[in-house]
């Protein structure tokens, strides 16, 4: 069985080799990155429903903020900023 094919993404200036086809928040799970966040009282954030519905998953992507991670599906050369 062949590896999965990977994409390249920018995680707060660092490099991360994901998984090509997962949503970013699978991506950034995998890798270990659970908080994504912190809310307004500095509480850990991260994804939730993993559909869309609870916004705990928001993340600045490609300069644009407040995207949700569990409905994005990674891109090469995607620059991801998180709030944690």
């Amino acid at each position: 069985m062949s590896p999965a094919p990977a994409v390249t993404i920018r995680v707060n200036d660092a490099e991360l080799r994901v998984t090509a086809g997962v949503t970013l928040a699978v991506a950034l799970h995998d890798a270990g990155r659970t908080v994504l966040r912190r809310s307004a009282s500095d509480e850990p954030r991260g994804p939730l429903c993993g559909m869309g519905i609870c916004f705990e998953c928001r993340v600045t992507i490609d300069g644009v903020p407040h995207r949700r991670a569990c409905v994005v599906v990674v891109a090469d050369g995607m620059d991801v900023r998180l709030d944690a």
